[in-house]
């Protein structure tokens, strides 16, 4: 594979333009799914509530289990089924719920439990996991996982602003941004619960996207040094077919590694494999065709003082 693509010559940034619609349509496509779809579903760590695995010993009749709850008084409760059919997901967010799981740790996890024992028998199920997290806690979650982003994003721009030059820096954040929000509207699109899992991804997936682009940073870096007159749109598509073998080999390896989780992968995992599957993509999407054009933009807007080049550079039709 690296003798294949060892020396390609692609004009990868002559397709910034079409690259933008097509990133701005999907970005829109999501917000309008949001709009007229609703916002997103959050899981019990954000809402609060709570959330319990069972395990039954034969397959129950699920029109029994939500009669049994709402008998209870448990009100609107979500029943979903996943793995096979004797094993269940109950989840209990409604106001009502939440407020009295505040006011009493696993208060309502006990209260369904009791309700199906005398509803189905003792010995009828098992409890394989149970979450039980109040409103504060959740509200507490959130703002913490935007705290999070957020510092990635700072941290970011300091680093690659003293690794490499605040033009690299600020052309990183925004194609990191871009990824953020990419990368929120397929979660939506795909009707993804925004869960802590969830969020770790997106991270994961924002350090990936930026490793990506620092590769490519790093070679331009290189060769602004070793082509000082080559007119930089040149520069940055020799910059990106000289990392292509490297980027080719990684994205499908890890990918590989997705694709496995998704397929293989229980259903706790399988969020994060979606949204890292999808990262793979709109990362190497961005390094190439919003990182280098917005950073082309930012050499034509500010260009360097005493630069060889600064009279090479390419004509303002192109970013």
């Amino acid at each position: 594979m690296l003798r294949i693509l060892h020396g390609t010559k692609f004009d990868f940034i002559k397709y910034w333009r079409t690259a933008a619609i097509l990133t701005v349509a999907f970005i829109l496509l999501g917000v309008g799914s949001a709009i007229f779809k609703g916002g997103f579903p959050y899981s019990i760590e954000f809402t609060g509530g709570t959330l319990m695995q069972l395990e039954f010993q034969s397959p129950p009749d699920v029109a029994k289990i939500r009669s049994t709850l709402e008998a209870a008084g448990i009100k609107g409760s979500e029943i979903t089924s996943f793995g096979s059919n004797r094993e269940f997901n109950l989840r209990a967010q409604e106001a009502a719920q939440v407020a009295e799981q505040e006011a009493g740790a696993e208060k309502v996890a006990i209260r369904i439990e009791s309700a199906l024992k005398e509803a189905f028998g003792a010995d009828a199920f098992k409890v394989k996991d149970k979450q039980s997290v109040g409103p504060r806690v959740g509200g507490e979650l959130r703002r913490g996982a935007i705290l999070a982003i957020l510092i990635s994003f700072v941290v970011t721009l300091a680093y690659l602003a003293w690794r490499f030059e605040w033009r690299f820096g600020l052309s990183a954040v925004l194609a990191t941004a871009h990824d953020i929000l990419t990368t929120i509207a397929f979660i939506k699109l795909l009707h993804l619960e925004i869960s802590l899992t969830v969020i770790a991804a997106i991270l994961t997936v924002i350090g990936y996207s930026l490793n990506d682009t620092i590769i490519i940073f790093d070679r331009v870096r290189e060769n602004l040094h070793k082509n000082r007159k080559m007119p930089f749109y040149d520069l940055l598509n020799l910059s990106v077919n000289e990392t292509l073998p490297r980027s080719i080999l990684t994205h499908a390896t890890t990918l590989a590694a997705t694709v496995s989780l998704l397929i293989l992968a229980g259903e706790v995992i399988r969020p994060f494999a979606w949204v890292m599957s999808f990262g793979i993509f709109t990362g190497t999407f961005s390094s190439i065709y919003i990182a280098s054009p917005i950073l082309m933009w930012v050499e034509n807007k500010y260009p360097r003082q005493n630069e060889a080049r600064s009279g090479n550079r390419p004509a303002p039709a192109r970013p």
